[in-house]
């Protein structure tokens, strides 16, 4: 994808609120109660690739085409990615309101906060997004009343470190590791070093600011934890197969929080499946292209998440993980490609 180069300017959460979910500008005719005309024209931003954005996506698109909108025919799809790349982000959003885009969706946190401050007329679905309210992307996650809704990826966090007790009994301290600089990651830390303390861990927060930090962050961890808990999070999601090189061989279990993080290394997960969250997403998207009003769409979460273990992690570890566990659980090998 091309490179962009403009000067990314950083908005407060107040301004998101105002910029995303402000009231006072008219509806234009893509929000009209009347629906929106075909060929529907459609903005995905993502912000990063790896495979849960990846599969939001790919979901979003399955559960429009099996509504009958087809990409060429009575649909046009228009997919970015920003590389990570904030300034990337602010280019790719306003091109994205230049041309008018039907509707938009925003896969991650910051690409949903980059496309919030560019436009509060065209309606705006997020997927990825741990907490649009305390991401200043809504009013509030049952009543947005804006034009922006979508899906949370909030994991079931307690369920994950009630599994990290189960698989690891004797651990006594657990190091949470994220991006300090994405919000839906430390949400899921607050929570997660709540609930470990809750369960008698000694609980530590360490942070990386891009994926530059992620191997000599991982590797200080090493002799000093006996396990890593990782939430969902862009560049950690993007680095886990750099951090599993490091933890596998020294015995360091990680649990995660989501599917493609224990495929890419991760011992173990109560996970999320991203397409079938984007999927969820795109079912609102059709909606919103027959007629309904985002602005009262709640927030939707993910229901039944998966049990996840990788087996050739367990055997490398010599974990052996008890049989009630193991007959729940849907049994992954490591991803080599």
């Amino acid at each position: 994808m091309k490179k962009f180069f403009l000067t990314f300017v950083t908005a407060s959460l107040s301004l998101l609120l105002l910029a995303g979910c402000g009231s006072g500008e008219a509806k234009d005719e893509n929000s009209s109660s009347a629906g929106i005309s075909e060929p529907v024209d459609i903005g995905i931003i993502k912000f990063i690739e790896h495979q849960a954005m990846d599969e939001a996506s790919n979901g979003f698109l399955q559960a429009l085409n099996e509504a009958g909108y087809v990409d060429g025919q009575n649909m046009k799809v228009e997919i970015l990615n920003a590389q990570g790349d904030q300034s990337n982000l602010k280019t790719i959003s306003q091109k994205f309101v230049s041309d008018k885009k039907d509707l938009i969706l925003a896969v991650a946190t910051p690409s949903a906060q980059s496309i919030a401050t560019e436009t509060s007329e065209i309606p705006i679905l997020v997927t990825a997004v741990t907490d649009p309210y305390e991401s200043g992307l809504v009013q509030s996650n049952e009543l947005p009343n804006c034009n922006v809704s979508g899906t949370s990826d909030l994991t079931p966090i307690k369920e994950q470190m009630d599994l990290l007790v189960k698989l690891l009994p004797d651990a006594k301290k657990v190091t949470i590791l994220y991006c300090s600089g994405e919000q839906n990651s430390l949400i899921q830390a607050n929570i997660a070093e709540e609930a470990g303390k809750a369960l008698g861990l000694e609980m530590e927060k360490k942070t990386v600011s891009n994926s530059n930090d992620v191997a000599q962050v991982t590797q200080s961890i090493i002799g000093n934890s006996d396990a890593i808990y990782i939430p969902t999070d862009n560049v950690m999601a993007s680095s886990m197969p750099l951090v599993a090189s490091i933890t596998n061989p020294a015995g360091m279990p990680v649990i995660v929080g989501e599917m493609g993080l224990v495929n890419n290394g991760g011992l173990a997960s109560v996970a999320i499946d991203y397409t079938s969250l984007g999927k969820q997403t795109g079912e609102m998207a059709v909606e919103i292209i027959k007629g309904a009003d985002i602005k009262s769409m709640p927030i939707q979460y993910m229901k039944n998440p998966q049990l996840v273990i990788n087996e050739d992690v367990a055997a490398e570890l010599g974990i052996n993980v008890p049989e009630d566990i193991k007959a729940n659980a849907k049994i992954v090998k490591t991803n080599n490609n």
